[in-house]
């Protein structure tokens, strides 16, 4: 009797104890578009990448600084054409394949070669980010890239067209971690989707996606780095940030991010939480598309950026947590703003009304506005903001329709042909330069949106980058940031510090300008 005794309660222990696995849930504010690597420019889709994929290089806990990742080390030549990375030895993907030379070769290739094995012609996929950081594909005269190949198992090398100093800050971004391609080629186009879920060497293994619900993990035991001490970390998808602060409160998540700024009082009051502020690194912006009939007149959009009372909807929408200025870069790369450049947009309804009349509409126009379904670091109640721009635009007599839709097919609208009059979009930089804010929204591949190009910028964007001396890059820069501010295509409405809250048990958990993660370094004890 004694024995089974026993041998029940031990049963019982361990029912207990699996039922109590350790589980971390993050609320997320939207789902995935992809999670195939070099597909994808979003925040949604960046964020669990970067769980399950390593890239090259990474950035260390809570910084811009560089660190290394599945490249131990790298160097370019003395003209920065060209780059070699050495890799870390021994690592595997988490399907048991592995990692070597011949894998990032693979990898780069089907983002930059149409044609390659897994690539744009052969899976229908575009692979913007590429395009958005590099330029241009193999074959197009605007491309970054000319070559990549293997030397040896461990070595890649990177030639290219001109000279790049960014080259690791690019590669460190979360669009562009390395995926099997034993799982790329057995997936096809499917790869990346709940069908067929991506497979990296990430810290994390994905086990299952739930269409518009959630996306569960599990930590990669083999994993080179650090390994999480939580058994399953899941990722729920709820778009409204109100939603996402009750189950907070409710301890049905344990943190979340983009929460609404005039939530950070609320969080302050529940002692069962912990407000944590996200550094500032992002502009939100409203963007003109010059193929609209009434936005190619200068006048129309120097109307438009006067109309809308910046300072008043910051104030009213983020609680302290955001600024707006007339740069397009964030106060952090102010070094290469233009002192030529007033501090922000002049706000005169009455001046912007007069210049209607001198464009040719005293009475006012029709005219579209998007906003994003979701919210985002920059733009956390997206529709209540549109509404205050329709407001102001409405005094000025233009009357605003505003509109919606799905997130992937709203990212994916903006760009097609006539695409959208005037719509919300924002840039939280991956790496710290300047580069990569304006060659996003101002570069060769990039005018798809606002059917604006500059040639000017172009070139200074070129000048920039082929130096790693900040005052050679600041002369470049400031230039563009006067042509930018003439132009009033991309008006900026803030720079915001995002608002994230934990569970008071959840320690460890440190976000960076460019990356909410490592998730694996956060605890949970005492999560009951």
């Amino acid at each position: 009797m004694l024995k089974k005794a026993v041998f029940a309660a031990l049963s019982l222990s361990l029912v207990a104890g699996l039922a109590q696995a350790a589980t971390l849930v993050y609320g997320a504010g939207g789902e995935p578009v992809s999670l195939d690597s070099g597909t994808i420019t979003d925040g949604n889709s960046s964020m669990p990448q970067l769980l399950v994929y390593d890239p090259l290089v990474k950035f260390k806990k809570g910084t811009s600084q560089l660190a290394p990742g599945l490249a131990l080390q790298w160097k370019p030549n003395k003209d920065a054409t060209e780059w070699t990375f050495f890799l870390r030895p021994g690592v595997k993907f988490t399907d048991g394949t592995p990692f070597n030379a011949d894998a990032v070769v693979f990898n780069v290739n089907r983002w930059w070669d149409r044609d390659a094995p897994g690539g744009a012609k052969e899976t229908g996929k575009s692979f913007t980010s590429w395009q958005f950081i590099f330029g241009g594909f193999k074959g197009e005269s605007n491309s970054l890239l000319k070559s990549v190949r293997a030397d040896g198992a461990n070595k890649v090398v990177f030639t290219l067209t001109r000279p790049f100093a960014p080259l690791p800050e690019t590669l460190a971004t979360s669009f562009f971690g390395i995926a099997s391609p034993a799982a790329v080629k057995k997936a096809g186009a499917k790869y990346g989707t709940p069908a067929a879920l991506p497979v990296g060497t990430g810290p994390f293994v994905m086990q299952s996606w739930q269409t518009g619900d959630r996306i569960v993990l599990t930590p990669n035991k083999a994993h080179w780095g650090k390994k999480a001490s939580y058994d399953q970390l899941v990722l729920r998808f709820i778009k409204d940030p109100a939603a996402r602060l009750n189950e907070l409160k409710a301890g049905t998540i344990d943190f979340t991010t983009d929460l609404n700024p005039e939530q950070l009082n609320a969080v302050k009051s529940d002692k069962n939480l912990t407000p944590v502020l996200v550094p500032s690194f992002n502009v939100g912006f409203l963007s003109l598309n010059m193929n609209n009939t009434y936005l190619k007149n200068d006048k129309v959009r120097r109307a438009i950026s006067m109309a809308v009372n910046k300072k008043a909807i910051v104030e009213a929408f983020w609680n302290g947590l955001g600024v707006t200025d007339a740069s397009f870069l964030p106060p952090a790369l102010g070094w290469a703003n233009s002192k030529n450049v007033p501090d922000d947009y002049r706000f005169d309804p009455a001046a912007a009304k007069k210049l209607l009349a001198e464009a040719g509409y005293p009475n006012g126009f029709s005219i579209d506005l998007w906003y994003m379904p979701v919210s985002r670091p920059y733009f956390p109640t997206p529709k209540p903001i549109a509404e205050a721009m329709a407001a102001d635009l409405s005094a000025i007599g233009v009357k605003v329709n505003l509109k919606t839709e799905d997130w992937a097919k709203y990212l994916d609208d903006r760009n097609k042909a006539p695409g959208f009059d005037m719509y919300m979009i924002g840039w939280t930089g991956p790496y710290a330069s300047p580069y990569n804010f304006y060659y996003t929204y101002y570069g060769d591949e990039s005018s798809l949106d606002s059917n604006y190009r500059s040639p000017k910028i172009f070139e200074l964007l070129r000048q920039a980058s082929a130096s790693s001396s900040q005052a050679a890059q600041a002369r470049a820069y400031s230039q563009i940031h006067q042509i930018t501010y003439d132009a009033n295509v991309r008006l900026p409405i803030v720079h915001s510090r995002p608002l994230g809250a934990t569970r008071t048990y959840v320690k460890g958990w440190m976000p960076g300008p460019s990356t909410l993660l490592p998730f694996e370094d956060i605890t949970i004890d005492g999560k009951k």
